[in-house]
C-alpha cells in the first residue's frame, strides 16, 4: 500500500469509526467482564490486523475517538484496556505484582523464550529469577564490554563502502548480534561463532514475523508450515546453546567475564544453581530482548539524523571534539550528553516496543477507572511518548528536550517500568551510545532512498521499513 492509499484508508476508517461509535463514546461497553471503557466497534477479528500491522496509527486513532482510556478486543484473549496518561501509568507500574501479572500478558512469547523466561513468569518466581539474572548488568561490569561494542561496530561498518546505499538495520542487527555472542554467550571468533550466528539469525528472522504472535496461528502442521519451521529452527538453536552451556559448566569460569559464565556461578538464596533449562531460557530471552530491540533503536536514530541534518552535525561535532583522533574511548562515552539525548529522543518518537501489559488478578482502579479481575491493562508507550502535556510538540524531533527537565518514569518509559522494567536497560542504552558515537566519529549518514520510511511491526518491535536504507560518507579531516 503506497503512502497516498494508506492516507486515504486512514481517513475513511476514521470517519467510519466516528460514525459507528457516537453511542459508544457516551457509555461503557458491556460484555463477559462487565462494564469496560468504550473502544472500536469492529469485531475482534477485524481489530487484530490493525493492531498488528498499523499499531501506532491504530492506537492514535482510538485515542482521538475515545479519549485517554479505551478497550481493544482480540480473538482468544481477554479485553485489553489501554492507558497512557502519567497517573494511570503510575498505578500500573506501582501495582502489586500479586495483582498485576506481566508474565500472563506475555504468554504469546513463551514458545520462543521458554517456560522459565523472566518475561513470562510472575509473582515469587519472577522475583527470585530477577535477583539471579540482574547482577551481570550493573555498573562497571556492564561498561567492561564497551571496547567489544566499539570494535564490532567498526568491523561491521567497514563492510559498507562510502556513497553506496545499504540496509542499515541489517548492519545494526549484525552489530548487536555479535555483541551478544561475545558479551552474553562468551563465544570468540571462529567456527563456533559463525555457527551460532547463523542459527540465531534464523530464529530471529522467524520470531519477528508479526502473524506468529497470534496464538491461534501457533499451530504445527508439519515442517513446511510457518509455525512448524519456526519450532524446528528454535529446537536446533537450543540444542547448540545447550551444548555450549554443558561445556562451559565442565570448563569452569576461569577468567571469563561474559554473562553466561557469571550466571553459571549465580545461586538462589538456598544455594541452588540455575538449572540448564532455566539458564537456556534466560539466554534466549537476553538474545531476543537485547538483539532486535537495540538494533532497531539505532536504525531509528539514523533515520532521524538524516531527516534533521542540524542535529546530526551537532552530534558529530560533540563526538569529534571528544575524540579528535576518531577513536572512541568507551570509558568516556558517558560525556557525550548530546549523543545520548539523540538516542533518548529517537526512542521517544520511535518507541521500539509499542507498549507493555499486565493481567489483573484482582479488581483494580487505574487512573480513576475501576476494572474487574481478568482483564488486560496496557501501558501504551506510543501514546505516552506522544503526550503533548509531557512533550510539547511531540512529533518534533528535539533531543534538547531531555536537557529541559527531568522526566518521570511514568512519562518516558521505552524499556517498560516498575519491577518489570528491562534488566538490560543500562546495557542497551550504553551500547546505543557507543555504536552511534563510533560511526559518527568518522562518518555521517546520508539518505539511501527517496521512498518514505514507514513503521513496520516485527513481532513485538516497531522497525523502519525497507531495512532503513542509508549511505555513509567519511568526514573531511581538518
Amino acid at each position: 500500500m503506497d503512502l497516498s492509499a494508506r492516507q486515504t484508508w486512514d481517513r475513511t476508517r476514521k470517519r467510519a469509526t466516528l460514525a459507528l461509535s457516537r453511542m459508544a463514546q457516551t457509555r461503557r461497553a458491556r460484555g463477559p467482564y462487565g462494564s469496560l471503557p468504550p473502544g472500536p466497534p469492529e469485531p475482534p477479528l477485524l481489530q487484530l490486523p490493525q493492531f498488528l500491522f498499523l499499531p501506532a496509527t491504530f492506537v492514535r486513532q482510538c485515542r482521538d475517538v475515545y479519549g485517554p482510556v479505551f478497550t481493544l478486543r482480540f480473538p482468544g484473549i481477554p479485553p485489553l484496556v489501554q492507558f497512557h496518561e502519567p497517573d494511570a501509568i503510575r498505578d500500573i507500574f506501582t501495582g502489586s505484582p500479586e495483582e498485576f501479572w506481566a508474565g500472563e500478558a506475555n504468554l504469546v512469547l513463551k514458545p520462543l523464550l521458554g517456560d522459565n523466561s523472566l518475561l513470562v513468569v510472575d509473582g515469587a518466581t519472577h522475583t527470585s529469577h530477577r535477583k539471579l539474572v540482574t547482577p551481570p548488568f550493573r555498573g562497571e561490569r556492564m561498561k567492561a564490554y564497551g571496547a567489544v561494542m566499539r570494535d564490532i561496530t567498526k568491523k561491521v561498518m567497514a563492510r559498507y563502502p562510502d556513497g553506496r546505499p545499504f540496509r542499515f538495520h541489517d548492519a545494526t542487527q549484525a552489530i548487536t548480534l555479535d555483541v551478544i555472542l561475545r558479551t552474553i554467550f562468551g563465544v570468540d571468533e571462529g567456527s563456533e561463532l559463525d555457527g551460532l550466528r547463523a542459527e540465531l539469525t534464523a530464529v530471529v528472522a522467524w520470531g519477528t514475523r508479526p502473524e506468529l504472535m497470534v496464538q491461534a496461528l501457533q499451530k504445527d502442521f508439519g515442517p513446511r508450515s510457518p509455525w512448524g519451521r519456526f519450532l524446528q529452527t528454535t529446537r536446533e538453536m537450543r540444542r547448540t546453546l545447550r551444548a555450549l552451556v554443558e561445556r562451559r559448566r565442565r570448563e569452569g569460569r576461569g577468567d571469563r567475564t561474559d554473562v553466561l559464565s557469571l550466571l553459571l556461578e549465580a545461586r538462589y538464596e538456598d544455594g541452588r544453581p540455575m538449572t540448564d533449562d532455566h539458564l537456556l531460557d534466560e539466554l534466549v530471552t537476553l538474545l531476543v530482548a537485547g538483539h532486535e530491540t537495540t538494533a532497531t533503536g539505532i536504525a531509528w536514530c539514523a533515520h532521524r539524523l538524516i531527516r534533521h541534518p542540524e542535529v546530526q552535525e551537532r552530534a558529530i561535532d560533540e563526538v569529534r571534539r571528544a575524540f579528535p583522533d576518531g577513536v572512541v574511548d568507551p570509558d568516556r562515552v558517558e560525556k557525550l550528553a548530546y549523543v545520548h539525548a539523540v538516542n533518548q529522543e529517537a526512542l521517544r518518537i520511535h518507541p521500539v516496543v509499542p507498549g507493555v501489559g499486565r493481567r489483573l488478578h484482582r479488581e483494580a482502579t487505574i487512573g480513576g477507572v475501576t476494572l474487574p479481575s481478568g482483564v488486560l491493562v496496557g501501558a501504551s508507550i506510543v501514546l505516552a511518548h506522544d503526550n503533548e502535556a509531557a512533550f510539547p510538540e511531540p512529533r518534533a524531533f528535539r533531543p534538547e528536550r531531555f536537557f529541559d527537565r527531568r522526566l518521570t518514569p511514568y512519562e518516558y518509559f521505552p524499556f517498560g517500568g516498575g519491577v518489570r522494567r528491562c534488566i538490560g536497560l543500562g546495557f542497551a542504552v550504553y551500547e546505543m551510545d557507543v555504536v552511534l558515537a563510533t560511526i559518527l566519529a568518522t562518518h555521517r549518514f546520508v539518505a539511501g532512498t527517496d521512498r518514505p520510511i514507514r513503521t513496520l511491526r516485527r513481532s513485538v518491535t516497531l522497525a523502519p521499513s525497507d531495512g532503513m536504507p542509508v549511505m555513509i560518507e567519511r568526514h573531511r579531516r581538518g
